[in-house]
């Protein structure tokens, strides 16, 4: 039996008896420039930690570079997600840069890059919870990259 979307049990006898629960979100971002900067674009994929696609999309950014198109692509992903209680999000992203940063291993030096960092940073206030970054190998990334490529390359063909 599912009770994924039960938020309690109710009042049984003299038991109340409650079931919190805990969305759990996978989200796989990414983002690219052609010429760096250039035409940008970003790949979200959002899933529910059973698996369940939530969206996935890609989107024209204008004329910026790899690393920016990455942290927009993060914040289009954290913008979709609703605020619940106890929500935990898993992101991965396959930028060692972006990642390291959004970790304070990093220093962010770009003016822009702190700006956007600053941004994600309210956007996980406002959501609750727990956000937490992955590095990934391309490959395991793909279908972000899919997104990225199919709008640079729809763009570019229309």
């Amino acid at each position: 039996m599912d009770y994924g979307d039960l938020r309690s049990f109710g009042n049984v006898g003299n038991w109340i008896c409650t079931q919190e629960i805990f969305m759990k979100y996978v989200v796989h971002t990414d983002g690219g420039a052609r010429g760096n900067p250039g035409p940008a674009a970003i790949g979200v994929v959002i899933e529910t930690a059973q698996g369940k696609k939530i969206a996935e999309f890609g989107k024209r950014i204008g004329e910026t570079t790899n690393n920016v198109a990455e942290y927009v692509a993060l914040a289009q992903a954290l913008k979709y997600i609703k605020r619940e209680p106890g929500i935990e999000i898993d992101c991965y992203l396959d930028s060692v840069l972006v990642v390291n940063q959004l970790m304070g291993t990093f220093k962010v030096k770009d003016s822009k890059l702190r700006e956007l960092l600053m941004q994600i940073r309210g956007l996980e206030q406002d959501l609750g919870g727990v956000v937490r970054y992955h590095v990934v190998p391309r490959e395991n990334n793909a279908r972000a990259d899919f997104f990225v490529n199919q709008a640079l390359d729809n763009h570019l063909i229309g």
